[in-house]
């Protein structure tokens, strides 16, 4: 394939037309930058609403996507386990890559993924990250600038209804890379790495997994040591009990307005579907093409996505990031900082993605990064069952 000239869009496949698909979706539909060629997915609900979206075909199998001539890059959203096999199969046939979190579930996938991608020459980059919200980037721009000191402490801190969400049964299995140390501490992860420098050298956690029904990690409890001498504190529960978008400025993390019965109902829905069909089969009905995907209405964006409160303490003052802006309180002043609404969301992951393919600029989000990502993540599970402190070996420092 010959290379495009720099402006123009990328031509793109996707391989998962499910939930992650689903949060991208108006992404796709509204940067410029964004060629859609084909897709792939089991259902042929979701096949046949992605041709009524892009206007273009979709594609009959697997491998009619990764081999399809017209595709340069394929955004990979399937589940958690077969990142690994499919981020290999779309290098080998020379196919740039935007897969979702969890990179994978285990370092050596991480590390086959990564190698493939370097033998093949394609560029692989690995979101949606939080870390790529607006208030997340204007607070490094300044943390960078130098105005407010080095980091000194992050305390990151969410309470959800996660685990209480229709869900497939690898997403309750750990071994599969279910419950929230693979896809919510992912995020928070993400976030502090970028905020601390990303050299962890010490990771001590606790876990919760407090529901026999749905037994896996819904909970956990983390303090990470940087290289720096910086700490940070990382909190998350999925329990649906407290919800703290309430502190978000009653935002809810999509950057929508939050609904309180949604939340505090999470349980109660659970139970209807499970009574009434299968919870995987309810679960896909809800999915994109589905009959209750094109009946529900699109909530209106109000601000920006996020992941919970967040304060970074810095040596001049402390920064905290909220959907709308950012509040930094210093010694004798408490500032506001606006920031617009993007007309693209999500517009930060094309970016990066773009610049990486079009520019062959450096990575952020790149393979190694995420890989280093996923190895705090099993710290942290390791840490809590084994009652010990881990020490990491696969970190790298943030390209700042």
């Amino acid at each position: 394939m010959t290379t495009p000239p720099k402006h123009q869009p990328l031509r793109i496949g996707v391989l998962g037309l499910g939930r992650g698909f689903g949060l991208m979706l108006a992404t796709f539909q509204k940067d410029s930058r964004i060629q859609m060629v084909s897709a792939y997915d089991p259902s042929h609900l979701a096949r046949a609403q992605f041709e009524t979206d892009f206007g273009v075909p979709s594609c009959p199998h697997e491998t009619a996507l990764f081999e399809h001539p017209d595709i340069e890059a394929i955004y990979i959203a399937t589940p958690h386990h077969l990142h690994a096999q499919h981020v290999q199969r779309a290098a080998q046939n020379g196919k740039h890559v935007l897969v979702e979190k969890p990179m994978a579930i285990s370092l050596d996938e991480c590390q086959q993924m990564v190698s493939s991608c370097k033998q093949a020459g394609v560029v692989l980059m690995v979101g949606h990250s939080h870390s790529l919200d607006a208030p997340i980037q204007s607070a490094l721009a300044l943390i960078s600038s130098g105005q407010i000191g080095a980091v000194r402490m992050i305390n990151a801190f969410n309470y959800t209804d996660f685990l209480y969400r229709l869900r497939r049964p690898e997403e309750l299995d750990t071994a599969q890379g279910g419950g929230v140390l693979f896809s919510q501490a992912a995020h928070q992860i993400d976030i502090v790495r970028c905020l601390g420098g990303g050299l962890v050298t010490q990771v001590m956690a606790h876990t919760g997994n407090w529901d026999p029904e749905r037994a896996t990690e819904g909970a956990y409890s983390a303090l990470l040591h940087f290289a720096s001498g910086a700490f940070a504190s990382l909190v998350y529960s999925g329990y649906a009990h407290f919800d703290s978008d309430q502190w978000m400025g009653d935002v809810a993390e999509l950057g929508t307005p939050r609904d309180a019965n949604k939340h505090a109902s999470a349980r109660s829905r659970l139970k209807g579907a499970q009574a009434s069909a299968n919870e995987s089969a309810a679960k896909a009905e809800k999915n994109y093409g589905a009959a209750a995907w094109s009946s529900r209405p699109q909530t209106p964006k109000n601000a920006h996505e996020h992941f919970g409160p967040l304060i970074i303490g810095c040596e001049r003052g402390d920064i905290r990031p909220m959907p709308t802006g950012l509040w930094v309180d210093q010694d004798h002043a408490c500032v506001w900082h606006p920031l617009p609404i993007a007309d693209v969301p999500r517009r930060e992951v094309i970016d990066e993605w773009f610049a990486g393919i079009r520019d062959q600029a450096p990575l952020r989000h790149s393979g190694e990064w995420a890989l280093a990502n996923l190895e705090i993540s099993l710290c942290m599970l390791a840490s809590s069952r084994q009652c010990k402190p881990m020490r990491p070996r696969h970190q790298i420092p943030f390209a700042t």
